[in-house]
């Protein structure tokens, strides 16, 4: 078991991130002994029946957790949501065909460019003209594109989508920042895809929940390993899966579930998020850089009005015990990342100290 430590770490990280200590405790015993076997979980066979029970296990809660529809499959792969941003053309795009995307952001461009490497792209709304401060709103799907792509949260530039685009066209969402940490409609999306590392599990694993009547229709020859199709087929065994992200973020998602599932996890979030945009928006020395209404839950960006008290503050919150929540240099200032198994103590803890340097300095 791991022990205490005297001085806790508040961990604010945007990812890897922070993950109950209950998963780590039972993810550190099984490296040594993985139930009983006397073999750790970093050296079983992936073809054997335990890790096929933990696989089952893991791809039950990603449709338990999101109220899947019962014909939805799960596919957990390697590669990160970046190589999801090259599979989901390959997959989806039919040659001669278009694809309709948003642009909110770093993942979001990184996306787009896949895409446009695969066929006819057009973007049909983008927040580029002002930093990817805020979520575009009121742009038109083409109902003559094969999907349509956009990302839910933007973790560096801290935006979120409120209420999901209507489309006509099959949607595909990449959602690595803020899966599992609210409701969502699952039967509107051909596919959800997101790496493990905000508040699934460990870097190392994507998964991918998908309709299976969407995927086949492009008549594109691919690669096996590229084939969506073919690795739902194979229940994500067609090669070795990255068994040890599987297995954390199954102990997550099951922590969720004993925790009253993404339901419980919304109510947490929201609250948390409350505390630390009221702290924003009523200390004069801080600033948010986004529009108020598309405001992320799970990333909170901010900065100083006076950047020469940088120093000043990250001595502050350093000492605290505070880690991680130093901006991107996209947008600089700070980010504070609350996923799922973050508490709000630690949200407290990091209110308090801009609360005691906004007395200093302002």
């Amino acid at each position: 078991m791991l022990t205490d430590t005297k001085i806790k770490v508040h961990n604010f990280s945007a990812g890897p991130c922070i993950l109950p200590r209950e998963v780590f405790e039972q993810a550190a015993q099984a490296v040594l002994d993985f139930e009983g076997s006397g073999l750790s979980i970093l050296e079983i066979s992936h073809r054997s029946k335990p890790f096929e029970a933990v696989m089952a296990k893991a791809q039950a809660l990603v449709k338990e957790l999101l109220g899947a529809p019962d014909h939805y499959q799960v596919v957990f792969l390697g590669g990160g949501a970046s190589m999801g941003f090259h599979m989901v053309p390959l997959n989806y795009l039919r040659p001669g065909g278009k694809a309709a995307y948003v642009n909110t952001g770093e993942w979001a461009s990184r996306a787009i460019k896949e895409a446009k490497a695969i066929g006819d792209t057009v973007v049909v709304a983008s927040s580029e003209d002002k930093n990817f401060s805020y979520i575009p709103k009121g742009f038109s799907i083409p109902a003559d594109a094969d999907f349509f792509h956009f990302t839910s949260n933007n973790t560096i530039f801290g935006t979120q989508y409120k209420q999901f685009p209507k489309s006509p066209v099959p949607v595909v969402c990449d959602m690595s920042s803020d899966i599992f940490s609210r409701p969502v409609n699952v039967a509107d999306f051909a596919l959800i895809y997101g790496g493990a590392q905000k508040n699934m599990g460990p870097a190392g694993a994507t998964v991918y929940l998908l309709d299976p009547n969407a995927l086949g229709k492009t008549g594109r020859k691919l690669s096996p390993m590229l084939d969506l199709k073919n690795h739902a087929d194979k229940e994500s065994m067609y090669n070795t899966p990255p068994v040890y992200a599987v297995y954390v973020s199954m102990l997550t998602m099951d922590w969720m579930k004993r925790q009253g599932g993404v339901v419980e996890m919304e109510k947490r979030n929201a609250a948390k998020a409350r505390l630390l945009y009221a702290a924003v928006d009523a200390l004069p020395v801080f600033q948010g850089t986004t529009a108020v209404e598309d405001r992320s839950v799970m990333n909170a960006t901010f900065v100083l009005k006076d950047k020469a008290l940088e120093p000043t503050f990250d001595a502050l919150w350093k000492e605290a015990g505070i880690s991680g929540i130093r901006g991107h240099r996209s947008v600089g200032g700070y980010r504070a990342s609350m996923y799922n198994a973050l508490p709000i103590e630690s949200v407290q803890v990091l209110v308090d100290v801009m609360n005691e340097f906004a007395k200093k300095h302002g």
